[in-house]
């Protein structure tokens, strides 16, 4: 076997979403944080069209998130489903970490790969940067909040025409136990066929 299979498997079954809330003061260092990036280039897309694209917030760059998603949160949120405990979390998450990382989409510009491929392509990307989190003891986060899908937000980052935010990635270490998990077993979610006959 070419690597340590249960190693793989461990960390694979390790890998947590732990929320900002849940995380130290301790600082993720830039050449961790550019590890981590560095991984996730290797995830497979089709056409070997690459689409992701990341743009990392750190030091001062977090005061500025923490003041501007609350905006966008309430800009972008209907007042029927509006929540000022919402706001405040916009606000404070960035204070909570030490990197944020938008994690956003450029499309293959010759338009021959599907965008849903090239979506599943920054999914890769991000599962990569989880596994990578986690072989260093920090935690990951990535939420999808409605706003960040807006032609504001994609203005706000500076993307090209076209592209797209898929998500905020949140990094810090855990302020306690490394949280645990589970799964739904194998055979809840998987039908093998092995036969040539069709069935009805």
């Amino acid at each position: 076997m070419k690597y340590n299979l249960s190693e793989i498997t461990e960390l694979i079954r390790n890998r947590r979403s732990i929320a900002p809330e849940q995380f130290s003061g301790r600082k993720v260092h830039r050449e961790i944080v550019s590890n981590v990036l560095t991984n996730a280039l290797w995830a497979p897309s089709h056409g070997l069209t690459q689409p992701w694209r990341f743009k990392v917030f750190m030091d001062e760059g977090l005061k500025r998130l923490s003041r501007d998603l609350p905006d966008f949160y309430m800009k972008h949120t209907p007042e029927t489903k509006f929540s000022e405990a919402k706001r405040d979390r916009f606000r404070e998450r960035p204070l909570h970490c030490s990197v944020i990382i938008f994690v956003c989409m450029e499309c293959d510009p010759k338009g021959v790969i599907p965008e849903i491929e090239e979506v599943e392509a920054v999914a890769c990307a991000v599962q990569n940067m989880h596994l990578t989190c986690t072989a260093y003891g920090i935690g990951g986060f990535w939420t999808t909040p409605a706003f960040i899908y807006t032609d504001d937000m994609r203005k706000y980052l500076g993307l090209a025409e076209g592209g797209k935010c898929l998500g905020i990635f949140y990094m810090g270490y855990p302020a306690g136990e490394w949280p645990q998990s589970h799964r739904k077993p194998l055979e809840y979610v998987t039908e093998w066929i092995i036969s040539d006959v069709e069935s009805y």
